[in-house]
């Protein structure tokens, strides 16, 4: 295997391994005999072709290296960001194909991640392909390549190891031959983690299948002794031989500094992001919560003159890609970015990680944090809290797994079908929304309840119980985790001593680096037009409520006949929110007034001087000339009121309102497209002299009218409201609601 050293090495952190900083450690006795047949100096020979001629393994890492080649063992290494997990699997790779061994299996979970895998498999003389969603048209060559001998290293995403083709044809080949398993990030494999992933559940089929001997390793930075525990037990799957060997190592990182600066207002926390980040030397990363926040915040970033771009999960690929270039090329001063922007992005000289907002667990903040600082002496991790966070951890939460009801509906649901059933017609059946629906199915295809086929899901037959204990444990953990990071904020003592004791790190002790050990804090004061212009950029209302265009699949099963393309003469046209509830600006005051126990009242003059300017930067390709309320039953004072004055301030007919079927309304709020069309689709109806007023209208003074509403979550009452009214003349409906959901 031939390599090249990195160009350069960093004063006071030794030669640079892609993953971050490779520490030496002291010569080994030039005197001593060879053990295991010179197996440690081939190693370490290996091992200065990937990092320079200066590095030289940690114990450790030749501890999980002896293990994987000459004891042919299961392995887990928990290690900090930067340690050189990595440096194992890769020097393992070597000496194991060296030896006449198959190729290394990774399972890695993000596309990223990949990316520097190969980059630096490359740059050790490795072989390294992929098999991942982004290049299914290579699929077939690097298949064949693999069955040639030509790879020594093939990636894997876990969404891949149950892909029926993948899963019936490729992998078993690929367990047979292969001559070592690596699971990288692998605190995903337990439930317990903070960044749980199913489809990680079904590395234990990989691991049932691997022949007796292969090694396997697993590594991760952010593990507790709970999801150590775990892991190491699912590592043991299939094999009959030695207990998983654990390597635990302390999880300082010396070059970071943390802080917590409180500032209790969204437009403080702006404005001392403009004002601080350009004072912070090199490139980083902002990190928010939602995407609707690091959206919101690049743009005003880049509005006081900061070269930055956002990154989220709703980024295009190839801008996420491109954005990931400019930042490791220094293009630009930070990446603002939600979690997606996460495992597998190496930049060793990143300045700093800023949280505008504080994630819900102290481990996860741990490994977000963990991106910075692995290549220069210093590095700058700055928690920004805000009042809405616990909110957006309640949302989150409650995307944990389903109740006994629904799980059992779904499972039946399959049996009852004979064959196949696609999610989407399987939300025809169960009331769950379709990223929650299909991670429900990822567990329970792992239980062996289901099983993923071509066309679909179908249920297995097999016997299943709901473990109620081990989820409500789960959900408590998560809740424990939030209240440590409360705890986190308010922390008098040192920060990386918490952290570390969140990951139950035996060595930790006081950095004496930290705000709270030095006393040293952050100003917080910001310059008054600074916060102005912050308090500006908040203020600016409208975001585009995209219309619906197609029905949902399967909506016969429901009863109702509506299916395909949504016909463009009873389509809504593009319309407008004023906010979204996960806005940093308009998100606190929207939340607040259409809370469950908000009274039921007219919205307020700075409400409705928002919505007023909504419509006056409306690009329109007609001005409305009419506007109609949405019928409610929690707050219908409140939308008629608004109709009614937003009428009067811009000279609009007021047409009326569509109405409920029945006093009881569409029923219950359903959560995914197809029950929740079912549902607005039997129970609305033009209110009284709607048609008449219509008509009226168009007769005198033809053009669209705004459809008037709260909110709006799954788009289908304002869809089929827009149906009726195009159905009743109107040549156009621009919907018109105060917040939406999303982001």
């Amino acid at each position: 295997m031939r390599g090249r050293a990195p160009a350069g090495t960093r004063r006071g952190v030794g030669p640079l391994w892609y993953e971050g900083s490779m520490a030496t450690t002291p010569e080994p006795d030039p005197t001593a005999a060879p053990a295991d047949g010179g197996l440690r100096e081939r190693a370490e020979a290996h091992l200065r072709a990937l990092a320079g001629d200066s590095a030289r393994l940690r114990e450790d890492q030749w501890t999980a290296i002896h293990a994987l080649v000459a004891d042919r063992r299961r392995a887990l290494v928990v290690q900090r960001t930067g340690w050189g997990k990595s440096a194992v699997y890769f020097v393992a790779t070597a000496l194991l194909r060296a030896g006449g061994a198959g190729p290394t299996v990774i399972v890695s979970p993000l596309l990223a991640l990949m990316r520097n895998q190969i980059s630096a498999a490359e740059r050790a003389g490795i072989r390294a392909r992929t098999v991942n969603s982004a290049n299914t048209t290579d699929w077939q060559a690097v298949y064949a390549d693999v069955e040639a001998g030509l790879v020594d290293v093939l990636l894997v995403s876990p969404e891949r190891l149950n892909n029926p083709e993948f899963r019936d044809r490729v992998l078993p080949e690929l367990a047979a031959g292969a001559g070592l398993v690596v699971i990288d990030e692998a605190h995903c494999v337990s439930d317990w983690g903070h960044d749980f992933r199913p489809d990680y559940r079904r590395i234990r089929s990989l691991l049932l299948d691997l022949p007796d001997g292969v090694p396997v390793l697993a590594t991760t930075a952010t593990a507790n002794e709970r999801v150590t525990r775990d892991v190491a037990e699912q590592l043991r799957a299939g094999a009959d031989r030695d207990e998983t060997l654990v390597l635990r190592g302390p999880l300082d990182r010396e070059s970071l500094h943390l802080s917590v600066v409180d500032l209790p207002e969204p437009t403080d926390r702006l404005a001392w992001l403009a004002e601080q980040l350009p004072r912070i030397p090199g490139s980083g990363i902002v990190y928010a919560l939602t995407v609707a926040a690091a959206e919101e915040t690049a743009r005003f970033l880049a509005e006081q003159g900061m070269p930055v771009r956002s990154y989220t999960g709703q980024t295009d690929p190839d801008e996420r890609r491109a954005a990931e270039d400019d930042l490791l090329g220094d293009r630009v001063k930070a990446l603002v970015a939600t979690s997606a922007l996460g495992m597998g992005f190496d930049k060793p000289d990143l300045g700093f990680v800023v949280h505008l907002g504080a994630p819900s667990s102290p481990i996860s903040y741990y490994q977000q944090v963990g991106r910075a600082g692995r290549g220069v002496e210093r590095a700058e991790v700055v928690l920004l809290p805000g009042r809405e966070d616990t909110r957006i951890w309640e949302y989150f939460a409650s995307l944990s797994f389903p109740p006994e009801e629904t799980v059992r509906r779904t499972i039946d649901a399959l049996a009852q079908e004979g064959g196949p059933l696609s999610v989407a017609r399987l939300e025809t059946r169960v009331d769950l929304r379709r990223s929650r629906l299909e991670q429900m199915l990822k567990v329970l295809d792992v239980d062996g309840a289901v099983r993923r086929v071509r066309g679909g899901w179908e249920a297995t037959g097999r016997a299943w119980s709901y473990d109620a204990e081990r989820y409500e444990a789960v959900a408590k953990a998560r809740e424990t985790e939030q209240r440590a990071m409360l705890d986190y904020i308010s922390l008098d003592a040192c920060r990386m001593e918490f952290l570390r004791r969140q990951l139950d790190d035996p060595e930790a002790t006081a950095c004496g680096r930290c705000d709270n050990c030095t006393g040293r804090t952050w100003e917080t004061g910001v310059d008054p037009g600074r916060r102005d212009a912050a308090a500006a950029h908040l203020d600016r209302p409208g975001v585009v409520v995209e219309p619906r265009r197609q029905w949902p699949t399967g909506m016969d099963t429901l009863g109702v006949s509506l299916s395909g393309r949504i016909k463009p003469e009873l389509q809504a046209a593009p319309g407008r929110a004023l906010g979204r509830f996960t806005d940093i600006g308009w998100g606190n005051e929207l939340r607040a007034l259409l809370a469950e126990d908000a009274p039921e009242a007219p919205v307020g003059d700075h409400v409705l001087q928002g919505l007023v300017r909504v419509l006056a930067s409306w690009d329109w390709e007609r001005r409305p000339v009419g506007a109609v309320a949405m019928p409610s039953l929690t707050r219908p004072r409140m939308i008629n009121d608004l109709a009614g004055r937003l009428c009067s301030l811009g000279r609009l007919t007021p047409v009326g309102s569509l109405d409920y079927r029945s006093p009881e309304g569409p029923g219950p709020r359903r959560h995914n497209s197809a029950m929740r069309l079912a549902q607005v689709h039997g129970a609305l109806v033009p209110g009284d002299g709607l048609a008449e007023a219509m008509a009226d209208l168009q007769a005198a003074t033809p053009g669209p009218v705004l459809l008037i509403d709260d909110h709006t979550d799954t788009g289908w009452s304002l869809t089929v409201g827009a149906a009726i009214l195009r159905g009743l003349g109107a040549p156009a409906v621009l919907p018109l609601t105060l917040a939406t959901t999303g982001g």
